[in-house]
Formats: C-alpha cells, structure tokens, sequence
C-alpha cells in the first residue's frame, strides 16, 4: 500500500469503510492512520472482536494494514472513531479489491508520466482534477472508458494527455464478466414437439452461440449468457427470448420466459 497517489481531502463519513495502518497499540485501544485521508483515528477493544480479548496484539500490531468501518467523525476535536468487528467479509475484500483497482491506475499513469516526460504525481494531481468532479476513483473512470460510457475528454482532460492514457487503458484495463440468466417454459402439442423446441432453441444460439441452454425438466429450460456489458448483455437476452417465444407461438406451441436475477 506505499506510495499510493490517492489523497482524498476532510474527513471519511459515518459508516464508511476504510483502510487503514496501525500505528500503535494500548491495553485498551489501537491507533491507525486512515489511509488517504491522512487522517488519525482510533479503535477500542470493544470494537477490535467480538467477545472476550485476553490479549489486543493476537488481533492487530503496529504496520498492519486492516479494514474498518466509520462510526463517528468529531471534526472539531479531529476524532474519528473506528470498528474493526463491524467490517464482514464480503466488505473487507470489496475494499481490498478497490485498492487493487486504485494501485493499477496508478501504474497507467506512473507508465504514461514517464512516456510524456511527467512526474507520476504531476499527472495524477492533473488527471483527479477533473476525473475525481465525477468519478470517486480513477479506476471506475478508467472502466467507463474501456466500456464506451465516457471519453477523458468529454470529463476535460487535456487532449494530448487523454490520447495518451486512453491508449494504455484500452490495453490494460478488462470489464469484469457478468453473467444473465434466465428461463424458457416451452410447451407444444404438435406431434413433431421435441423437433419444434430443439428449433426454438436454436433461435437463441443464432443470436449468440456462446449462450448456454440446458434442459432442468417439465418443460423449462435455462439459458445463461455471460458478457462484459451488463446493458448489452440485457438486449441480447431480451432479443433472444424474443426470437424463441415467436417461433414457438408461430408453430401453434406455447412459451414464456422469464428472467433469473443473480443472488
């Protein structure tokens, strides 16, 4: 986590989730500097684990990098006080991930600076200047423009520099993968019935041949299609229930479809 760029200014809100550095250790309580803020804050034992603690350091030590969430900013005072037991898992990775994220922009624009003769740090406190207005990372900015949703230029970004980080972003940064599905209820008399849904089906795979499409019995069938553009990835499976629901109803059978949301 050295030599991170980020700096954000004032104070963390309530109940917002933050990494932090342990910076010391008391009987009763731990001291951490919030990284980015570069702010202090403090955690009691009460809040370092749930249940009895018979020693705080088989829980932190001084250099250790821990997530924690806000439970309540004194900007007067400079105080912030802090939990670690309240952070589960699910929002600790979330975090880490966010600052693995943050560590791979900093490396386009540490690459970019350097190509354009720059400071990292010059570079950066440019491209924030304008990103951070509408963005609260320059990797989610980065992520708009590998999607197509925004352009550097469009935020202000001075052109020469927008043509040079676009060009690195297009390279390095990768859409996750999301995954849609949904499910087909397929029924037809007609005696050539497997025959007509096997047809139907196969309208979807017209659409998109990487979509799976299997069997789970009484006549519903589930498809999933995996894409990198959520909104895309939703018209395709919308046009390809479509495709299938008309060619079912145009050879006298019924269908319906219906879509699953992700847990």
């Amino acid at each position: 986590m050295q030599g991170m760029l980020l700096k954000k200014s004032g104070y963390p809100e309530e109940n917002e989730i933050v990494l932090c550095t342990v910076t010391a250790v008391k009987y009763t309580s731990v001291f951490v500097k919030v990284n980015f803020y570069d702010k202090s804050g403090m955690i009691h034992i009460s809040e370092i684990s749930p249940g009895r603690i018979r020693n705080i350091r088989d829980y932190v030590k001084e250099g250790k990098v821990i997530v924690c969430k806000v439970l309540s900013v004194n900007k007067e005072k400079g105080h912030i006080d802090l939990s670690l037991r309240r952070v589960n898992e699910t929002q600790r990775r979330a975090k880490m991930e966010e600052v693995r994220q943050e560590q791979k922009a900093q490396k386009i624009v540490e690459f970019v600076a350097e190509k354009l003769k720059m400071t990292a740090r010059e570079l950066y406190d440019k491209l924030s200047e304008k990103i951070l207005e509408e963005y609260d990372s320059l990797y989610n900015c980065f992520s708009d423009v590998v999607a197509g949703e925004v352009t550097l230029k469009e935020l202000g970004v001075d052109p020469m520099i927008a043509d040079e980080i676009t060009d690195v972003v297009m390279q390095r940064v990768k859409l996750p993968e999301v995954e849609l599905k949904g499910e087909f209820k397929l029924s037809t008399y007609d005696p050539d019935g497997v025959g007509i849904i096997k047809e139907a089906l196969a309208q979807a795979t017209k659409i998109n041949k990487d979509a799976k499409i299997t069997y789970v019995g009484g006549g519903r069938y589930d498809v999933v299609l995996y894409s990198q553009d959520y909104k895309s990835a939703e018209k395709m499976l919308e046009k390809m229930s479509t495709a299938v629901i008309d060619f079912m109803e145009s050879k006298g059978g019924q269908a319906s479809f219906q879509k699953i949301e992700s847990k």
